[in-house]
């Protein structure tokens, strides 16, 4: 059975890929051409995951994110690669003059480090 998901389809992540959240780890930073077939390119940086098939295109605040988190701003085709980032949907994002909901990211939580265990000696 088709869906009308299946019409929506693309070659990117969407919101309904990302489900409650998701860590991950940059495999590939590349600039691509976006635009639709037929259209004048629109080329954007695209970040390839190990975790997932389909890339995701890097929009300016994620890409500030994404700096902060990796902490570098220049050279981003190979400084961030390797990083963990998580990626989450978020319901207020703003699209277009509509409230559509969008794919945000954030670094991803350290947990405390267990405490060592007291020795007799």
């Amino acid at each position: 059975m088709s869906s009308l998901n299946d019409i929506r389809s693309s070659r990117y992540l969407k919101q309904e890929d990302i489900g409650k959240g998701a860590l991950v780890t940059i495999r590939l930073i590349q600039k691509e051409n976006v635009a639709m077939e037929g259209e004048k390119p629109q080329h954007k940086f695209i970040a390839y995951f190990d975790e997932f098939e389909k890339p995701m295109v890097i929009n300016p605040t994620n890409g500030e994110v994404i700096a902060n988190i990796t902490g570098a701003e220049d050279n981003i085709e190979q400084t961030w690669i390797g990083h963990k980032i998580v990626l989450y949907v978020e319901p207020n994002v703003w699209f277009g003059g509509k409230q559509t909901g969008g794919i945000r990211v954030r670094a991803p939580k350290i947990s405390q480090a267990q405490p060592e265990p007291d020795l007799p000696f």
